[in-house]
């Protein structure tokens, strides 16, 4: 995504969940440290599938306002399915007793959670801005 986006404010957030992600999977390397286990390669359909369909949408949409709001609802969505995950991984390390695990889980979580507040409020000021440019353009017309 960060290569399509244009907006600084948009480009560095998603910059940054980059850098936080390669933190995220030292944490995930640890977890599976400590229940001696190895991870297991998944086939990535449904992410290849959506990221076919992210680069069909923003290929359509012409207007930047519209094309910025499109890539932060998509991020946000890829972020929640990854919220749910880690909640389910969560309820797994308690269910076993891997309370170690459902620390640094919990870790994980807090950041995808992190991200998502902050889109929100991207989408929220992007609105906002786009509305005020508006009000001005009719109010000088």
């Amino acid at each position: 995504m960060s290569q399509v986006v244009q907006d600084p404010d948009i480009k560095e957030a998603i910059e940054a969940r980059v850098f936080i992600s390669q933190n995220i999977l030292a944490t995930l390397d640890q977890c599976f440290n400590l229940i001696d286990e190895h991870p297991v390669r998944l086939s990535g359909h449904l992410y290849e599938g959506f990221a076919a369909d992210f680069r069909r949408e923003l290929a359509e949409i012409q207007n930047p306002t519209v094309r910025h709001l499109l890539i932060l609802a998509r991020a946000s969505q890829l972020i929640h399915l990854r919220i749910a995950e880690y909640k389910a991984l969560l309820a797994a390390a308690d269910l076993t007793g891997h309370y170690g695990v459902g620390v640094l889980l919990e870790s994980c979580l807090a950041d995808k959670l992190a991200f998502v507040e902050r889109a929100r409020r991207l989408i929220q000021n992007i609105a906002h801005t786009r509305m005020v440019e508006t009000i001005a353009a009719r109010s000088a017309a």
